[in-house]
């Protein structure tokens, strides 16, 4: 990275404590005074989809997927029981009750429950390893948000042949029309079309629970399934088949981590609401309704109604309309997932672990609501490539849930740092509480690695990528930083020495700078090459804080040097958009107004040059150069006007 920030200007590193408790919260971020009911509505629209479109594969997955099981009394009920309980452990308590204590500033996800711990686990001998943990989780979720539309959506349309069989033929290309649209619609935003996904989402839960009602008051004894004995009766029947069973049952709990990551917007409280008093229930009474109709029915007619249980509920003349709201409600989940992924590739840029790329802000009012074309089209090559691969819902349920319980796996091993180290429960209370989830998480994770063959490979691929580029990036800049630090020449020596070395020309001159030790290239070049300094210098850092937001009074500091030279320091959080001149507009007095005609921003652009220095592999230094040479230009991504901007170059060896 250069001293202008070629990729990002450098602030503290993600363990860095210093900064990460000091920093109060951002002050437009609370819910307390909001109107939770509102803000329970709005979550079921965004929140809930990815769980919420669950039902309408995972129940079938158990007994027709790659280890199928026999459509009988035992088999139904302990599957049934292993999907409440399992919604019960992971969900309700495990992220819901205990988790979403856990936020950062009220923002949740991996990376924030990482920066959140950053503090206590600076100076411990597992720090890093806690923080490749997150990395690895952030990897995983790039696997997920192409699994996770291509399932939802070719499931909803399958429905078309429970209507019509001889449909089968349109349901492939219907279903990439579908998911191809959907990434094209990306860049216009969702501001307007968002405020039809809670009331679609709602009917969506609401049919769920009518359905499953209406099965069970024709059966009402498959209640019995409430009590986990015949979950045990069906491990102790069918031990190997009940272990490859979690493998489809955790499918009803994908969505778990999303909940999570996405409290910020609504708040703990709303999310507990929607989940508790509306999500929940309407997804376990359908569980349980499509358990009562297959039980309800003889052999042949049972067996042809698992091809598809979710939509044969329906009466015949209501199957087209509830696989039309299917679609709608698995579109709505996608759109979520693939916004999920905008935002954590912001959060990861911020905090310094992807180069910047290019950001377009879809909504004036709402700063979250981000678009970034290249993850996006990255997102769909592999969602159209997985459909043309696997063919059909039941083959991409293989490749799903590897990725998601293993995001479960490591958030259960930060959570049991948070625990012990951060909220310092005591031991006799903690260790149980983390063995539980330990064993919860990893029964589900071991069951899905048997998946991998099948097609579970292609999301640990994509994480494997993902975990390579993000982590070369973030160590590259690291070895960036060090080198230019090795002779790096202090600023006050440096001013008062140029002061009077060079003439002095009207106007301010801002270099941006990666670190506030030393002296930015740009700055030592301009005087060499152009032998001139404008009367006011501004040496500038961004530093990206370990909490989502930072308070504007905390936003700047400015230590003045003498001679016209200043050091300006603005800091803000891993979710907030590092808009320069409006920061400048706002900041303290050093020596004037910024008046954006009569400024100029040097940047400089560093070529790297790899070389035998210790640091890093010579392939992991080409891909960290080619990552620099394809980043998007610190002028757009600090919002610099540009007509206003100087590039200067240099050469560095890593």
């Amino acid at each position: 990275m250069s001293d202008a920030t070629s990729d990002r200007a450098e602030g503290p590193s993600l363990i860095d404590p210093a900064t990460a408790s000091a920093t109060p919260a951002h002050g437009g971020h609370g819910h307390g005074s909001g109107n939770v009911a509102k803000l329970a509505f709005g979550a079921i629209g965004v929140v809930f989809g990815d769980i919420g479109t669950s039902p309408i594969y995972a129940f079938r997955e158990t007994f027709v997927g790659p280890h199928p099981l026999a459509i009988d009394e035992l088999h139904i009920l302990g599957v049934v029981s292993l999907i409440f309980w399992s919604m019960t452990m992971v969900v309700s308590i495990q992220y819901v009750s205990v988790l979403m204590r856990a936020d950062n500033k009220g923002q949740g996800g991996s990376l924030a429950l990482v920066a959140l711990i950053s503090g206590a686990i600076k100076k411990s001998s597992y720090g890093g390893l806690i923080v490749m943990l997150g990395v690895f989780a952030t990897s995983l979720f790039y696997g997920d948000s192409m699994i996770t539309p291509a399932v939802s959506v070719l499931s909803a349309v399958e429905g078309l042949t429970v209507v019509q069989s001889n449909l089968q033929p349109f349901v492939l290309p219907i279903a990439l029309i579908l998911l191809i649209g959907l990434f094209v619609l990306q860049k216009s935003g969702t501001a307007k079309v968002g405020a039809l996904f809670a009331p679609v989402m709602v009917i969506y839960f609401g049919t769920l629970a009518v359905l499953g009602i209406y099965h069970l008051l024709q059966m009402p004894e498959v209640l019995v399934a409430l009590n986990p004995w015949y979950a045990v009766q069906f491990f102790l029947t069918d031990k190997m088949l009940g272990f490859l069973a979690l493998g489809s049952v955790v499918l009803a709990v994908t969505g778990a981590e999303a909940l999570y990551s996405d409290m910020g917007h609504f708040g703990r409280g709303p999310m507990r609401l929607s989940w508790f008093a509306f999500v929940m229930p309407c997804l376990l009474i359908n569980y349980f309704g499509q358990a009562a109709m297959i039980l309800g029915l003889d052999d042949a007619s049972a067996a042809q109604a698992m091809e598809n249980p979710f939509f044969n509920l329906a009466p015949e003349n209501l199957r087209l309309p509830l696989v039309i709201l299917a679609t709608c409600a698995t579109f709505i989940a996608s759109q979520a997932v693939i916004s999920g992924a905008f935002s954590i590739t912001h959060q990861a840029m911020q905090l310094g672990f992807i180069p910047r790329l290019s950001t377009r802000h879809t909504s004036e009012h709402e700063v979250g609501q981000i678009y970034i074309p290249f993850v996006n089209w990255a997102l769909m090559t592999g969602v159209i490539v997985l459909v043309l691969v696997f063919q059909n819902s039941s083959n991409l349920a293989s490749a799903y849930g590897i990725a998601v319980t293993g995001a479960m796996l490591i958030d259960t091993c930060l959570m049991a740092v948070l625990l012990i180290v951060l909220w310092r429960w005591k031991l006799w209370l903690a260790i149980p509480v983390i063995l539980a989830f330990f064993a919860v998480d990893g029964t589900y994770f071991a069951a899905n690695a048997t998946k991998i063959p099948d097609g579970g490979w292609f999301p640990l691929l994509i994480g494997g990528v993902a975990f390579t580029l993000l982590t070369t990036w973030n160590k590259g800049r690291k070895l960036m930083r060090d080198r230019m630090t090795e002779a790096a020449l202090p600023l006050n020596v440096f001013a008062k020495s140029a002061h009077g070395s060079a003439a002095r020309v009207p106007g301010t001159a801002i270099f941006m700078a990666s670190s506030n030790i030393g002296v930015p290239s740009a700055l030592l070049h301009n005087i060499k090459h152009n032998k001139v300094l404008h009367e006011r210098v501004v040496v500038l850092t961004i530093e990206v804080q370990d909490v989502p937001y930072v308070e504007p009074a905390d936003r700047c500091e400015v230590i003045e040097l003498g001679q016209g030279f200043y050091r300006m320091t603005l800091r803000y959080g891993f979710m907030e958009e590092t808009d320069v001149p409006h920061a400048l507009a706002h900041a303290p007095m050093c020596g004037g107004p910024f008046e954006m005609m009569k400024t100029s921003f040097f940047l400089s652009r560093q070529t790297l040059l790899p070389s035998e220095k210790p640091g890093m592999a010579i392939w992991r230094e080409k891909l960290f150069a080619w990552m620099m040479r394809n980043a998007a230009s610190a002028m757009e991504f600090f919002r610099l006007p540009t007509n206003r901007v100087v590039e200067l170059g240099s050469q560095l060896e890593i």
